[in-house]
């Protein structure tokens, strides 16, 4: 359920959907990101020239977050790692205690690349934030494997998924493009589900729709 922590007049812009607590993570945790993301949900706009254009995350509508977070310090990030495995022998002897291990390894092995090519729009604090507005629908699971391993990392706290919603499947049909927009590409229908069965990992994530009363200019 979506609380008081969204203000009326986003929930009649947006759907959200929460994930793992990640709402309440964000409104708790990390206030002031949480205020500048709602500030950018509220000043958020798609004109419907931009719609009618069509395109996929290279069109104009990306570039309105770009304006919004960016001067405010959000900022593309993209991780790499390695992983480190030591192997600790087991002490045998007199004076040993039983399963007492060594502190210094015997050997140890480094394993390249381990976490690499991971990237994400928009981090700041602790908190990842991704816009899908027409890709290919698999973009969610490099979306959310990405903030996973930001997760385990420790790197971030909760992420946010803005997508479009269903409702402007109308939109698109009333424009005749819905060509443009197809099944299979990235809306909140292909997210969910995959939220669902927990693709996201442990990470916190919230699901933001893109609603009808986003986009002005006349819509049908």
């Amino acid at each position: 359920m979506i609380d008081s922590r969204i203000p009326p007049e986003l929930r009649s812009k947006f759907e959200f959907h929460n994930f793992g607590h990640a709402l309440e993570i964000l409104s708790l945790s990390r206030p002031n990101e949480w205020f500048e993301i709602l500030s950018a949900l509220q000043k958020f706009q798609i004109p419907l020239s931009a719609v009618k254009k069509g395109g996929g995350n290279e069109s104009d509508i990306p570039k309105i977050f770009d304006h919004l977070l960016r001067p405010k310090g959000w900022k593309e990030i993209r991780i790499s790692g390695d992983l480190i495995v030591k192997m600790y022998p087991r002490l045998a002897g007199r004076g040993k205690k039983k399963g007492e291990f060594s502190k210094t390894p015997s050997s140890q092995t480094t394993i390249e690349g381990y976490i690499d090519g991971h990237n994400i729009d928009y981090v700041k604090n602790s908190v990842a934030f991704d816009l899908e507005w027409n890709s290919k629908d698999q973009t969610f699971d490099r979306d959310l494997l990405a903030m996973r391993t930001y997760f385990d990392c420790g790197v971030v706290d909760a992420g946010i998924i803005v997508t479009r919603s269903e409702e402007l499947n109308d939109v698109f049909k009333a424009l005749g493009i819905k060509a443009k927009y197809g099944a299979s590409t990235t809306w909140m229908g292909k997210l969910l589900p995959r939220l669902k069965s927990r693709r996201n990992g442990g990470c916190p994530i919230l699901a933001v729709g893109i609603r009808k009363p986003c986009i002005v200019g006349g819509v049908p």
